[in-house]
């Protein structure tokens, strides 16, 4: 399950988060929990299923296979890599993210330790039981979460897979409002089509996607 508890912090979560202090402060293990800041809290969420990895896995083999088979392909795609969502004080470590070859190539070189929005093309959330509302465009505009996060910082694709039983769908976000905090334009696809990313070149085929299981 997700942690919401009231905490008492010495410095904003955003500068504890970003100096890779919050986890430790909040005696949370070095594991594969995930520590992120949205909508003004931080979150907690635990380890992922291995039905979400597959689905993670499929959107990452998509991209490698194109590059293999290009050599001037110009993309790739570090996994769970924290993302600085300095703009707004916010920080969250995306499933997938997407940036140029040779944007991702600097990052390694200099050894950095977030990803920044203007590094990214595009995000890739695929959605769990305990953190779902955390992905998706919120019900009301009083609230964010990081479909609005995404849209204020302007990155330019937000592809969430949603893996809900009472209706799974992939949607491809784009046209990213910095103001209004929305993406003005969405593709969908059903579990079972295969997605066109025309932008990226890329195609993914998601037969055997799956719901999570309750």
């Amino acid at each position: 399950m997700v942690s919401e508890h009231p905490v008492v912090l010495p410095d904003t979560a955003h500068a504890m988060w970003e100096r890779d202090e919050l986890r430790d402060f909040l005696h949370l293990p070095h594991d594969r929990t995930r520590v992120e800041i949205i909508g003004g809290k931080i979150v907690v969420s635990p380890g992922l299923r291995f039905g979400h990895d597959h689905v993670v896995s499929d959107v990452l083999e998509s991209f490698q296979r194109a590059r293999w088979q290009d050599e001037d392909f110009l993309w790739q795609c570090p996994i769970q890599v924290d993302l600085n969502m300095v703009g707004i004080q916010e920080g969250y470590v995306p499933d997938l993210m997407v940036m140029r070859a040779e944007v991702l190539t600097d990052l390694r070189a200099s050894d950095e330790r977030h990803a920044r929005p203007d590094h990214v093309e595009m995000v890739v959330e695929v959605t769990s039981p305990s953190n779902a509302g955390n992905d998706r465009r919120p019900a009301d505009r009083k609230h964010s979460t990081k479909w609005t996060g995404y849209a204020r910082m302007e990155i330019p694709y937000y592809l969430l897979i949603d893996r809900d039983p009472n209706g799974p769908l992939i949607t491809l976000y784009s046209v990213p409002d910095q103001g209004a905090g929305a993406y003005l334009h969405s593709d969908t696809w059903e579990f079972g089509d295969t997605v066109d990313l025309e932008h990226f070149g890329v195609r993914i085929d998601t037969v055997g996607w799956a719901p999570w299981k309750d």
